[in-house]
């Protein structure tokens, strides 16, 4: 710790801090357009000025300097700065006055309004008047792919998005030319970026020059109703606030959180919006026929209700990805009372087993544990599609030290390098026999970090993954090294419930089948329903997507930005959303869809209210009460999961998630998804 006086106050700080930062630990506020703490620092914008007693006779970037380089007095004193003297006030009006000299002032129609750093800081250290009298300078707009649009006329090179995309996004593919007043920001080859992070550049410009396409023009700040949620279009449960306006989503910005998504989203999660009111089922509907008519709650009920109760009707269910605790744990009951134990949510010939411990199904090391891996593997997994924030947590643990990471699977861009040991389950048995260079690395490692991805969770692999977890001489006591990577917001959660199959049940490969002569399918869109035969198919969800063109009957429910559900995520953490806006038509929240077809059936489940059924749940699984926390699996349970006796894997791995964008019914009705989709496809034959 250094001791240093700021304004007259002494504190104690880091050696490693700035002054900035020794100045906000004070108390102090300092501006700054270029300095980002998740970013390198560059010291362009100089807005940071600061004066230090002893020093230079000018004004100090207190980004750029740290609190060791300053002189102590000359009877050993603590070194001493100030933040708001005539000299750092004048520094820093001049250094406004310059950023004003070429931007166009167009905040009444810039996107920007309203909250933007260069407009609040104007207000502060700005002048009544230029001394300038030159033309302005202008600056062609560039094209940064569907999302991101450009007005690059306001832009003050602060780089912030040149670090980003280099640094976090790991693609480096934008960047400066040019010298002085001809200095442009620009994407290098004037195509679209290729990182499934680009929109939290629009977050980090500290101006309009770089903004939301698809949400232009569409609101200002002020006008929108503001909801903190969480988001599900991947199993991390990154922290979300949902703008609305009305009845409608308008956008959907990322919160700090830095134990998930510290303050960065996924570009489907910000983008999808608009997918969640297109092709929206809105209304119940009855087959007839051949063909789908709308029709009243009251006839929908009892048509199940009359393929229900046929004399040894066999019934199940599967759950999708996207569906919550609350109605899991409804249509579970649902069935119970049915006498069908036929329930489940994993995908087909996943091993993932609740019965054998929580450890053995949930990110035990946690997702900002990440940081503390010494050595990864990734074993049927594609991280950058999957769950993209993660992929740049284990970028930001590669750039740190340089650790070496292990692939098992397809081999793919994941924005660091690896080695890649091979496709399949022979590569995995040969690295655990100790065949090979990462061999020899893993060995070495005190934190391990075996990632399992759900392209490659049968018994065999889980076994071995868990035995590569926990056998190394050298492992600390306190580490727990199996990771396992869903990409389903509902998975966990799932699981902590025991909706899977009971004794005699029927799994989802069997149910698939059409062995089940009704099947209750929750929001499952992520399956091929063509192979059910003749089976009754009951579909509660949101969208016109796979499950309500094979449905026999529709029951229209809302997203998660409709409704307060319990999710659970990747790492085992309790979380819930919000809602935002009220679901269209006559679609309801999906356990009171449940509870009232229960009635209709003649076995009305035991709540009335959300309060209620949350009661039910708490009371059968304490866990779930506890939001925002994770009940740890315990190492043992990892360890009896190593000595399964485990056969060698024959068959490749590979991620469940062939498009990013087109991955569930939200993102294939949305719009801007399917833009970047086709962007997506047409970069990559571009590189082939």
């Amino acid at each position: 710790m250094t001791s240093i006086k700021i304004d007259g106050q002494l504190v104690e700080v880091p050696d490693h801090y700035t002054l900035m930062q020794a100045a906000e630990a004070a108390g102090a506020e300092i501006p700054r357009f270029c300095y980002h703490e998740r970013l390198s620092v560059a010291g362009n914008c100089r807005m940071c000025l600061v004066e230090v007693k002893g020093g230079p006779p000018k004004p100090t970037a207190s980004c750029a300097m740290g609190v060791k380089d300053l002189r102590p007095g000359p009877n050993g004193e603590p070194p001493e700065m100030f933040t708001n003297t005539p000299m750092v006030k004048k520094a820093r009006e001049g250094v406004m006055e310059f950023l004003l000299i070429n931007h166009p002032l167009d905040c009444p129609i810039c996107d920007q309004g309203g909250e933007c750093d260069l407009q609040d800081q104007a207000m502060a250290y700005g002048v009544s008047g230029s001394r300038f009298d030159e033309n302005k300078r202008a600056v062609e707009d560039k094209y940064m792919g569907p999302l991101v649009k450009t007005s690059m006329t306001r832009c003050i090179q602060c780089t912030r998005c040149v670090r980003f995309t280099t640094e976090v996004a790991g693609v480096a593919e934008m960047g400066a030319i040019g010298r002085g007043e001809d200095m442009e920001i620009i994407t290098y080859l004037e195509k679209a970026l290729s990182s499934e992070l680009q929109g939290n550049v629009v977050d980090l410009c500290p101006v309009g020059a770089l903004t939301s396409k698809p949400y232009a023009f569409h609101a200002r700040p002020w006008e929108l109703t503001k909801t903190e949620s969480i988001d599900v279009m991947d199993a991390l449960g990154s922290s979300i606030r949902v703008d609305s306006r009305g009845s409608a989503v308008m956008r959907i910005l990322p919160r700090v959180n830095e134990a998930i998504n510290e303050e960065w989203i996924s570009d489907k999660t910000r983008y999808i919006w608009d997918g969640l009111k297109n092709q929206r089922l809105d209304r119940p509907y009855v087959r007839r026929g051949k063909k789908l008519a709308a029709a009243s709650w009251d006839e929908a009920f009892a048509a199940i209700a009359k393929a229900v109760k046929k004399p040894g009707a066999k019934i199940g269910a599967i759950a999708g990805d996207l569906a919550g605790v609350e109605e899991m744990f409804a249509l579970k009951a649902l069935l119970a009372s049915l006498g069908s134990t036929s329930i489940d949510a994993r995908p087909a010939g996943s091993a993932l087993d609740p019965n054998k411990g929580r450890a053995g199904y949930i990110f035990n090391p946690t997702i900002a544990g990440i940081e503390q891996a010494d050595a990864i593997l990734l074993i049927g997994t594609n991280p950058r599609h999957e769950a993209s924030v993660l992929n740049a947590r284990i970028r930001k643990a590669w750039r740190a030290s340089n650790l070496p990471i292990g692939v098992i699977g397809q081999a793919n861009d994941l924005t660091y390098s690896y080695t890649h040991l091979g496709v399949g389950g022979q590569s995995l048995a040969d690295l655990a026999a100790g065949k090979g260079e990462f061999a020899e690395s893993w060995a070495k490692a005190k934190n391990p970090l075996v990632i399992v991805g759900e392209g490659a969770a049968t018994a065999e692999v889980l076994a071995q993954a868990a035995a590569l977890a926990t056998s190394g001489n050298d492992i600390a006591e306190d580490w727990n090294g199996l990771a396992i990577l869903h990409n389903g917001a509902a998975r966990v959660g799932a699981l902590d419930i025991g909706f899977v199959p009971g004794k005699g049940g029927m799994n989802t490969a069997t149910l698939l089948k059409g062995d089940a002569d009704v099947l209750f399918v929750l929001g499952a869109d992520e399956y091929d329903l063509s192979t059910l035969g003749d089976t009754l198919v009951v579909y509660i969800g949101t969208h016109g997507d796979n499950g309500a063109h094979r449905a026999d009957i529709i029951l229209p429910g809302a997203t998660y930005t409709e409704k307060s559900a319990t999710y659970v995520n990747t790492e085992g953490r309790v979380q819930m959303t919000a809602r935002a806006v009220f679901p269209p038509g006559e679609a309801k929240e999906d356990w009171a869809i449940v509870r009232a077809l229960s009635g209709v059936l003649g076995n009305p489940l035991p709540f009335n209210s959300l309060a209620q059924l949350r009661a039910a749940i708490y009371a059968t699984f304490p866990h779930l009460a506890r939001i925002d926390t994770i009940e740890p699996g315990k190492l043992a349970q990892v360890k009896k999961l190593a000595n399964a006796s485990a056969k060698v894997s024959k068959a490749s791995f590979a991620s469940p998630i062939s498009e990013f964008y087109l991955s569930n019914p939200i993102a294939r009705a949305s719009a801007t998804m399917g833009e970047c989709a086709a962007t997506a496809a047409g970069l990559r034959q571009a590189a082939e």
